[in-house]
């Protein structure tokens, strides 16, 4: 592992209170970012940037709710203030409310794709013109195994994960003569929050956990880290010749 990989760099990492978020705050600041946080729960957010500053990171935890394009630009601007720019994206806010397709209610459908979808394209028109300002930036899209296979109860949470590989591919060429790459994760099953909902529907966690193996063939559920050491990789210079891309991380799921 190489030290400092982010150094000085200002980074944005949307969803930064749970899960992938956290653990890719976390890991950023180690590798010498400063990160600003972002989450819609306040609490969970400064418990966040809480084990950033214990471990002498530089952090700040910012409420907003990305699908909001005024609180967008508001923290955009915050982070410029504070670390004289921005350098790294991360979009990984984002919601899953699981259904029957055909009884999927208007607010469940409005807010998925607000969220995934608006809210993901709203934070990256946030960062861009600074990244030209700049010459050179770095956007890390998450979006889900289900945006390249769909499961059951998951059609409209799909679309939206599907959608964001499109973005991700599109921002890639309309920027990549300007410096700015932007790449995309494809995560399996991880052991996030945000899967608890569909785990029930399925029959229930444990459930799910015990047969894993069935769907996702390395035998376990992935842990936030892995993802977060991906996004670690593709916001670093090592990274330098990868943009368009969209790499899974899923346990051999998408192998099958």
């Amino acid at each position: 592992m190489v030290p400092g990989r982010l150094a000085a760099k200002a980074c944005v990492v949307t969803g930064a209170g749970s899960g992938i978020g956290k653990a890719t705050a976390i890991r950023f600041a180690e590798e010498g970012a400063k990160v600003l946080c972002v989450d819609l729960n306040q609490a969970t957010v400064e418990a966040t940037v809480e084990e950033i500053t214990q471990s002498n990171g530089q952090a700040v935890a910012v409420a907003a709710d990305i699908s909001d394009r005024a609180q967008v630009q508001s923290f955009t601007q915050r982070c410029i203030e504070l670390y004289g720019g921005v350098d790294v994206l991360v979009n990984n806010a984002g919601v899953n409310l699981p259904s029957v397709f055909h009884e999927a209610s208007d607010a469940d459908i409005d807010r998925t794709l607000n969220v995934n979808v608006k809210g993901t394209m709203y934070c990256a028109q946030a960062v861009i013109p600074q990244m030209l300002k700049q010459g050179k930036g770095a956007i890390v899209n998450l979006s889900s195994v289900n945006g390249l296979v769909s499961e059951p109860f998951l059609t409209v949470y799909s679309a939206s994960k599907g959608a964001i590989v499109m973005l991700t591919r599109g921002i890639a060429l309309d920027y990549a003569k300007q410096g700015i790459r932007c790449n995309c994760i494809c995560p399996g099953w991880v052991d996030t929050p945000i899967n608890h909902a569909h785990a029930e529907m399925l029959g229930g966690l444990q459930k799910l956990y015990d047969e894993i193996d069935s769907f996702q063939p390395i035998g376990r559920p992935g842990e936030p880290r892995e993802i977060a050491n991906l996004a670690l990789f593709l916001a670093s210079d090592e990274a330098s010749f990868m943009t368009g891309s969209v790499v899974t991380a899923d346990g051999g799921m998408t192998a099958q």
